[in-house]
């Protein structure tokens, strides 16, 4: 994707004139969900590389794994021990985490335990619990989760555990006893485990017809979904991810790792997109996966992938990757903090695989230890990474050259547990390897969230980090977008973006608060541009700077107020900033800050001229 500089906001609409009404909204469906506007709850699609709404939004779908729970035995392979605690979990995903989006974690395990038979109770428990997020206004991507093939290949004294295919899948093959030699990073199993890349390779090749058997049960639990979601609830699901984390385990003589994602990988995508169509997803696009280390980081662990020969696959399919920073994580090959823009090659290289592919892009899964001794990293690795995810410009360089920004990126953060530090596992089976600390899985500690004592979900990372400013729907195409959390590492805060010094009422009305700033040219539609309100932006202390107006204390939204909050829908409590354009084709700006507590009329209207002036040179 060109970084060139466009000259994207060459004209401005009239600042101080008078606002125009805005055009009257095409009728619609009363909506089913609490607090829902005429513009809510339509299925997503995409269209022109990015996922869009029935109105023509661009859409960001932003929020969280839910869970890596589903990995554990203790509630059989799901993420909730009951459908109340769904329902718990959404609400604080919503109003503590700030999120519209969840990837469920699904076991193929406990789909299928007996060959060719799906369980339909775990079917049903999953569907409800599915069901109580997307109850919450939370759309939903579902995802056959594995980590080195099966808990199954390991012995029940082993150090490590696996998650995914079932047992009588792992009893097909004469597997060799699992070890894997001097391994700190459970990872490491995944290239230096013979039980496990033996294994993965059987699958791969389907070798027993596991393949086969596994595309079966998934078109078994797709079709269940849709049957028992109901039409309304299934509008939320955006997609689904067919297989966690591909790798080969072993390639053949010859082959490499990316003539193994075009002759193996992508095969096998095309096969579950079939699947798809036949469990009556035809218009919901797979979220695929390319080589896990297609994008590693560490030099020795990439391996050239990113589904490069699979040409133009949008939009019945989604680029979807991971990222996690092995460098900081190893404790090793970094020994300081993460910066200002230390993953913004990493996240657009994501963009420019994307654009490549003419299809939206997600990075699914991405975080950092939140204990240990590397875990003092994350409130900077964090910070970085939802840095990358809105902009591939740094914050340094962003208000000298915004239109490089690129497109917002969605992404899905690594995880969201309630139950983390209150687990009951009983590792690889053994009653005398009972799990109760962090994640619960091979030593993991990764959960945003967990349950107080009173039972009452509560963050472990900075809600100014987690719960964010940004934009959810763009009625046009999004120019450029940047977000200043604020968020602290311990007791000092993190500013890597600040009002530079020629814009100094823009830098007065800021001060030290947070801040966001979104550049958009306006489509034809009539549906409002919304950007997610955190809990840190209460109506009464956010102010808007916007060439649409300048408000302090945005009114509730009606069609014809520019400018304005309302509840974001599933009745949870959080909020929305709506912005009201009337145009087509027209650059827009708003500024979006909670910094002045009762700024003047005399400085709003000075922030708005030097913002105009700003945005016309650019």
């Amino acid at each position: 994707m060109s970084t060139t500089r466009p000259r994207v906001l060459v004209v401005l609409v009239l600042l101080l004139g008078c606002l125009t009404a805005a055009t009257p909204h095409p009728a619609a469906a009363t909506p089913t969900l609490p607090d829902s506007l005429w513009f809510d709850e339509t299925p997503l699609t995409v269209q022109n590389g990015r996922f869009t709404d029935e109105h023509g939004r661009e859409i960001v779908l932003r929020g969280y794994n839910v869970s890596g729970e589903t990995k554990l035995a203790e509630n059989r392979g799901l993420p909730f021990a009951s459908v109340a605690d769904a329902r718990k979990s959404a609400a604080a995903l919503r109003t503590l985490g700030g999120g519209n989006t969840i990837r469920f974690l699904l076991s193929w395990a406990y789909a299928e335990p007996v060959r060719g038979q799906v369980d339909t109770a775990y079917l049903s428990a999953a569907t409800a619990q599915i069901g109580a997020f997307l109850d919450a206004g939370i759309r939903v991507y579902p995802d056959f989760h594995q980590d080195l093939y099966s808990r199954h290949l390991f012995d029940a004294d082993s150090w490590y555990t696996g998650d995914g295919a079932p047992k009588w899948a792992v009893d097909l093959g004469d597997y060799p006893d699992e070890y894997c030699g001097i391994c700190p990073f459970w990872g490491q199993n995944i290239t230096s485990n013979a039980a496990v890349t033996e294994a993965t390779y059987d699958f791969w090749h389907n070798t027993h017809g596991l393949q086969d058997s596994f595309l079966d049960t998934a078109q078994k639990v797709m079709a269940h979904l849709r049957q028992n979601l109901g039409a309304a609830r299934f509008a939320g699901v955006v997609g689904f991810d067919p297989y966690n984390e591909p790798h080969p385990g072993v390639l053949d003589s010859g082959q490499t790792s990316r003539s193994w994602e075009r002759d193996v990988l992508w095969p096998f995508y095309e096969r579950f997109r079939a699947r798809m169509d036949a469990a009556g997803w035809q218009d919901k696009p797979a979220f695929v996966e390319p080589n896990l280390f297609w994008n590693a980081n560490l030099d020795f662990q990439r391996q050239e992938g990113g589904l490069l020969d699979a040409g133009r696959i949008g939009p019945r399919y989604v680029f979807n990757t991971h990222f996690y920073d092995q460098k900081a994580i190893s404790g090793i090959f970094m020994w300081g903090k993460a910066q200002d823009g230390q993953y913004a090659g990493d996240f657009g290289t994501v963009r420019d695989r994307a654009a490549a592919a003419n299809t939206a892009g997600i990075v699914s899964e991405f975080g950092h230890p939140l204990a240990g001794t590397v875990a003092d990293k994350a409130p900077t690795v964090l910070k970085a990474m939802y840095q990358a995810l809105d902009s591939r410009v740094k914050g340094a360089s962003w208000w000298s050259d915004p239109a490089a920004s690129g497109p917002v990126l969605s992404g899905s953060q690594w995880q969201w547990d309630i139950y983390h530090g209150r687990h009951h596992e009983l590792m690889n089976g053994n009653p005398d390897k009972v799990l109760t600390a962090g994640d619960a899985w091979n030593d993991e500690d990764l959960s945003a969230v967990r349950l107080d004592d009173s039972g009452t979900p509560v963050l472990r990372q900075d809600a100014r980090l987690l719960d964010r400013l940004y934009p959810s729907a763009t009625s046009g195409t999004t120019v450029a977008f940047t977000y200043e959390d604020r968020s602290r590492d311990g007791s000092t805060t993190l500013t890597w973006n600040p009002v530079p010094g020629s814009l100094p009422q823009v830098a007065r009305l800021v001060g030290t608060g947070q801040y966001g700033l979104l550049m958009w040219r306006s489509g034809s539609g009539s549906a409002p541009t919304e950007l997610h309100l955190p809990a840190s932006f209460p109506t009464g202390s956010t102010t808007v700077v916007s060439d649409l107006g300048t408000v302090h204390a945005p009114p509730a939204y009606t069609s014809a107020t520019p400018v304005a909050v309302a509840p974001e829908p599933g009745g949870t409590g959080s909020r929305r900033l709506l912005l009201t354009d009337t145009d087509s084709g027209v650059p827009h700006f708003a500024l979006v800050t909670n910094g002045a507590s009762a700024p003047s009329a005399e400085l709003l209207a000075a922030a708005r001229a030097e913002l105009a002036a700003w945005a016309a040179g650019r």
